[in-house]
């Protein structure tokens, strides 16, 4: 490459960042702040650890998951308290738990799985025994699931 090319190849990409940091951030900034990001609800999200109503529901309805997913093969036993419990807003929720698994042929293995559900109706509580009513957002922790 000659001398030429190679400065404007680095005056190019000059003007190129200052374009971004000028503009396409300060723009990228303005939206994050915006309201097109907020979900008003009742439900405040919390970064400590909460043990109310609404998350030994969502727990339940966790466990109640994992059970009726598990093959017929396997049985499970769970916690009857998580061993933390997040509430992140929205009415989304996140729980840390062991939970015993058998099988016919191998002895009992103890799991810690983490798992992430939302109940769907905002803040009509009517339905919130109804599993259907809520998403599972994602289950680790335990192999084959």
């Amino acid at each position: 490459m000659t001398q030429k090319k190679i400065i404007l190849f680095a005056l190019s990409l000059t003007v190129l960042l200052a374009l971004q940091i000028k503009f396409l951030l300060p723009w990228m900034y303005d939206i994050a702040a915006s309201d097109l990001f907020l979900v008003e609800s009742k439900d405040s999200g919390d970064p400590m650890p909460v043990n109310n109503d609404m998350t030994a529901l969502a727990f339940s309805q966790c466990n109640s998951y994992i059970n009726s997913n598990l093959d017929s093969e396997y049985s499970a036993s769970f916690a009857s308290q998580p061993t933390n419990a997040w509430g992140i807003g929205n009415y989304e929720y996140i729980f840390n738990a062991p939970v015993e698994i058998t099988t016919k042929d191998t002895p009992t293995t103890v799991y810690t799985y983490v798992c992430r559900i939302q109940y769907d109706n905002g803040d009509d509580l009517s339905g919130v025994n109804d599993l259907n009513n809520w998403t599972i957002g994602g289950i680790t922790g335990i192999p084959d699931f």
